[in-house]
């Protein structure tokens, strides 16, 4: 049978005729239900009952067998399993919700006018911003610290760049931090002009001002998490991956859940913290309806946009400048040891070239061949041509997100070089290296949404169909694999694909409803896309 035609009654093994009806909490028919199993098989219809799909088929064999007062007739409307983003920061997203957003700023003068605004009523002494990035300014040139100095004498600011790896501060904040021009910091970079500190941090440097930023209330945190949580409901997220969190954010969050106020499923990476290996070495993987603290999230170096990431050969825009790892080899391989033996995920985040060399590297001499651990390299963005293949070599999971490569494609071959380049957000050669590669957004740092993820993955271009020709579109991904990504393959990627990640008999009824087919239509109407509703377990969580 065509993998594409409808699932038939006799597939589903549904025998109407001798059989009486099962009772369903919820049937949806008349539908195009793209069931993500494994043929890629297009249903019609699906019933749903407890939170777990009972049965998926043609319309005929569901509503033979099947009946509900609560039958939804979706008038040929697409299906799609509930999406998953393998890569974002879920309440990272949701506590920057007090800051200062600084998204779009199109020139240094305008991240100004947003502080000077935001000052007005922020709710904390401290300027908290994010969201700048000079590579959108006519300028290209990292900011310096007067401005902000002549304008906020005498109260802290810290203003974050987009990817999170570099940071403008004014004095004040600098001089909280005790940060002088004799500062250094392993993994990081206080940037010295003419022996004045210009209030530029890089990677680890941030993190001495960062950390003396009071942390909001956790009655406010949670309800943050809750606007968060409707903003990805109404994209059709029904579970996040959230990367690198602290086991404060953790409790509150698996508290939230078990209130009932916090209905997104997530799986928690901790922050490589050296105070929580032996604690949770002993604990073990924590497991609910709704969470799982299931890994580390591990970082070897720093960003492509700030010039962090690690490469082998110096950036083709910076003459003798490699980047930096934020951690050492030793550091590095003594964590993945502790976690060789546990059933923890390690997932460590790998930017340049010579970070993921680093780290291909060192999970292989800990994993010596083929293996069942799915660990994974976030990012993967930059590879070596001779690198590829120890993600086979190894079993080492990429893990990427498409839109880092429609939003860096305006300057990322000016850091590369029209060589190095062609190893850089390269799709397809990763994806035949493992045979699955889990989708995300890294959000905040890009958009929330996974139709849009889709887009960049299938079309290599940005909303206004630039470059016409598509950036490198020999490296696009089909728009099977990319559902795939962002469904069945980010489940795989974390141990639950028998849970969730496609709609089959008893897998969770995760699903969402779209306005158009995103199999089928035409590239340029992707984008305009919209949920209709969205279903976890089976209620529906967001109604448009």
């Amino acid at each position: 049978m065509n993998r594409f035609l409808i699932l038939g009654v006799a597939s589903m093994l549904i025998q109407t005729s001798c059989v009486e009806k099962r009772k369903a909490d919820l049937i949806i028919h008349n539908a195009r239900i793209y069931t993500v199993n494994g043929g890629f098989e297009i249903a019609e219809a699906m019933a749903v009952h407890n939170g777990t799909i009972m049965a998926v088929g043609s319309d005929a064999g569901i509503l033979e067998g099947y009946e509900t007062e609560n039958i939804r007739d979706l008038g040929g409307k697409t299906v799609l399993p509930g999406f998953i983003d393998a890569h974002c920061h879920f309440t990272g997203y949701a506590t920057d919700m007090w800051k200062c957003d600084l998204v779009g700023t199109l020139s240094f003068e305008e991240v100004l006018e947003r502080v000077m605004v935001y000052s007005k009523e922020a709710p904390m002494k401290w300027i908290y911003g994010r969201g700048w990035d000079q590579n959108d300014w006519d300028s290209k040139e990292y900011p310096d610290n007067m401005a902000l100095n002549r304008f906020f004498p005498d109260r802290p600011v810290f203003l974050k760049r987009i990817d999170g790896h570099a940071a403008i501060v004014n004095q004040v904040a600098l001089d909280m931090a005790g940060i002088t021009a004799s500062t250094t910091v392993k993994g990081g970079k206080v940037e010295v002009r003419g022996g004045r500190l210009t209030g530029l941090l890089l990677d680890n440097a941030m993190d001495l001002v960062d950390n003396i930023v009071p942390l909001i209330p956790d009655s406010l945190a949670a309800f943050y998490y809750g606007k968060a949580q409707e903003k990805c409901f109404s994209l059709g997220l029904t579970q996040v991956q959230d990367c690198g969190i602290s086991e404060r954010t953790a409790n509150l969050v698996d508290s939230e859940q078990k209130e009932g106020r916090l209905k997104m499923k997530v799986f928690a990476l901790l922050s490589d913290d050296s105070s929580y290996y032996e604690r949770w070495i002993e604990k073990g993987v924590y497991r609910t309806d709704r969470l799982t603290i299931g890994g580390f999230k591990l970082y070897a170096d720093g960003a492509l946009g700030s010039r962090g990431a690690c490469l082998l050969k110096p950036y083709s825009d910076k003459e003798g400048w490699h980047g930096f790892m934020l951690r050492d080899r030793r550091y590095l391989e003594n964590v993945v040891r502790k976690l060789a033996d546990t059933e923890f995920q390690v997932c460590t985040h790998a930017i340049g070239d010579s970070a993921n060399r680093e780290m291909l590297h060192i999970y292989g001499g800990v994993l010596g061949g083929k293996n069942e651990k799915r660990w994974r390299i976030e990012h993967a963005q930059v590879v070596n041509e001779d690198d590829f293949g120890l993600f086979a070599k190894y079993d080492i999971i990429p893990s990427v997100q498409p839109t880092h490569a429609t939003s860096d494609m305006y300057w990322a071959e000016d850091r590369l070089g029209s060589e190095r380049i062609k190893g850089a957000y390269a799709y397809q050669k990763l994806l035949k290296t493992r045979g699955i590669m889990p989708l995300g957004t890294d959000f905040p740092v890009e958009d929330l949404s996974p139709i849009r993820t889709f887009y960049a993955a299938t079309t290599r271009r940005d909303d206004k169909w630039f470059p016409k020709e598509g950036f490198y579109p020999d490296q696009a991904l089909t728009r099977e694999q990319a559902l795939k990504g962002i469904t069945i393959w980010a489940s795989y990627s974390i141990f639950e694909e028998k849970k969730k990640g496609s709609l089959e008999k008893g897998k969770a009824a995760d699903f969402v409803v779209l306005d158009q087919d995103i199999m089928m239509c035409d590239e340029k109407e992707i984008l305009k896309t919209q949920v209709l509703t969205t279903y976890l377990d089976g209620e529906a969580v967001f109604l448009r």
